[in-house]
């Protein structure tokens, strides 16, 4: 009997110690991988701020202070942006986005079976989740290192995002904080950059082929790459069609779409006032306060009345300086010309 309950401590106690060893080795490893990491509520503090809008009187757009060391940024709720750019984007680059945790196992998996045969790190598995844990959590020395603690550090983070935040937050998170290249985060951005329009206004092909750019930015760029754009195109929409988002007559009638490329990024009405404003604003808020941006300053001017005089001043000094065919001959007073 005694034999019996000794054998019983010591199983005891060797589940005690095997226990204990596992609790020091988990703190051990949470020390020297997780510590560091910043809490998933920091993610409010570190998405990249919307531009600062300064509008005419009945609320239409004179310009947009954009740092040039962030870019264009404008939020939209999921319901503001096309279904299309949703399923695109879904899949493209996460395809089973609405049903992991945070990470994909299987795309783990998978990508485990290539960097075995290679080698090295040749695919990363990065879920929606994951990138944006890597681009508004981790450090920017961090975010590209091809290392498998970086991968463990930034899977961690987007369990613990997949925790706290619904799918659909985290999706419209994504879609207006990743950047599609030429200074443009977001979604909306993207659409006025590349196509002028609003994201609203975005076709199914143009949906598309801003997905596609996601991965590499400036190497499938459209203005400065057109064929290669429109080949990646062609790539996501096939994508859309193995998952079921299109069918393959659907596929056809949208790589028939024309694409027409044309950015109004830096577009400016009424310049010498937009720049009056922006000098009050930079007095009274502070320099600081303007570049962190998320303004939206309306302002008296009228764009239309101020377009209308424009256009009368100009027609005016064109009389003046006989720029106007058929007012002015060799007789014609010089004095009268403006310079």
């Amino acid at each position: 009997m005694r034999r019996l309950r000794f054998q019983r401590k010591s199983i005891l106690l060797a589940a005690l110690c095997f226990g204990a060893l596992l609790v020091g080795s988990g703190l051990a490893l949470y020390g020297w991988l997780f510590a560091d990491l910043p809490p998933v509520s920091a993610l409010e503090q570190r998405v990249v701020r919307p531009t600062t809008r300064i509008l005419d009187r009945n609320g239409r757009l004179l310009y947009e202070v954009i740092d040039p060391d962030a870019g264009k940024q404008i939020n939209l709720t999921l319901d503001q942006i096309p279904q299309t750019c949703q399923d695109a984007t879904i899949a493209t680059e996460d395809g089973h986005f609405y049903l992991h945790p945070g990470v994909d196992p299987v795309a783990i998996l998978r990508a485990a079976v290539q960097n075995a045969r290679s080698g090295e790190i040749v695919s990363g598995a990065s879920t929606i989740t994951q990138q944006l844990a890597r681009m508004l959590l981790l450090e920017p020395s961090e975010r590209l290192a091809p290392t498998y603690e970086r991968k463990l550090r930034e899977a961690w983070l987007a369990w613990r995002l997949d925790s706290r935040y619904t799918k659909d937050e985290l999706l419209a998170l994504y879609l207006n904080q990743t950047y599609y290249g030429n200074f443009a985060f977001g979604i909306e951005a993207a659409a006025q950059v590349f196509f002028g329009k609003p994201a609203a206004q975005l076709s199914r092909g143009e949906c598309a082929l801003l997905a596609g750019l996601i991965q590499y930015p400036g190497g499938y760029n459209p203005l400065n790459q057109p064929e290669v754009a429109k080949a990646r195109q062609q790539t996501v929409m096939r994508l859309l069609r193995e998952d079921g988002y299109l069918s393959d007559e659907e596929m056809i009638l949208i790589d028939r779409e024309p694409l027409r490329y044309r950015s109004n990024l830096f577009a400016i009405n009424a310049p010498h006032f937009v720049m009056y404003v922006q000098d009050e604003l930079a007095r009274s808020l502070g320099s600081e306060a303007l570049r962190a941006g998320g303004l939206t300053v309306t302002t008296t001017l009228d764009l239309d009345l101020q377009q209308a005089v424009e256009r009368s001043i100009t027609q005016r000094l064109d009389r003046l300086n006989c720029r106007t065919p058929g007012l002015c001959d060799d007789t014609t007073n010089p004095n009268r010309r403006i310079s």
